[in-house]
């Protein structure tokens, strides 16, 4: 499953060729983004599990939980993503394409922390465990999304 979900993330890639070849940058970039949406998405469906497997967490609670998850991840993605926004422009003399990947960061933190707790709470409620299965979901989410949302902003905006 894991060979098919990382092919998944490769062909989001190839759809982008072009726009890499343009600019390499962006392909120096492109595992940073991934790596932030997938470490916020790790952190939290690993709270969410033991929540769900303590029953702190519930489909009663769960849209309170969503709101204080959605609130984090703003905060944090955008703390993180000025960063390294700030970042990007220094190293590569470009604020646009600082800016881009800011957004990209952003957007993909924010998937990453809902899919990081809806993921396990879908699986638990169609009895599949969410320990087990949770993690190939949320790390797929998180790769196609931010290379998607970093290559097609930077096809949008930089090209």
């Amino acid at each position: 499953m894991n060979l098919a979900t990382a092919i998944l993330a490769s062909v989001v890639i190839s759809m982008f060729e072009g726009t890499i070849e343009q600019m390499v940058s962006l392909a120096v970039l492109m595992p940073i983004v991934a790596s932030m949406g997938g470490n916020a998405g790790t952190q939290t469906m690993t709270v969410a599990v033991r929540a769900i497997a303590t029953k702190e967490l519930s489909s009663t609670n769960a849209l309170r939980v969503v709101n204080r998850e959605t609130m984090a991840a703003i905060l944090n993605g955008t703390l993180l993503a000025i960063v390294a926004g700030l970042v990007a422009w220094f190293w590569f003399g470009s604020f646009a394409l600082g800016a881009v990947f800011a957004a990209a960061m952003v957007f993909n933190i924010f998937v990453a922390r809902l899919c990081g707790l809806l993921v396990p709470l879908a699986l638990h409620k169609m009895d599949i465990d969410p320990a087990i299965s949770s993690s190939v979901f949320v790390t797929t989410i998180t790769d196609v999304v931010g290379f998607f949302a970093f290559l097609g902003l930077a096809a949008l905006y930089l090209l």
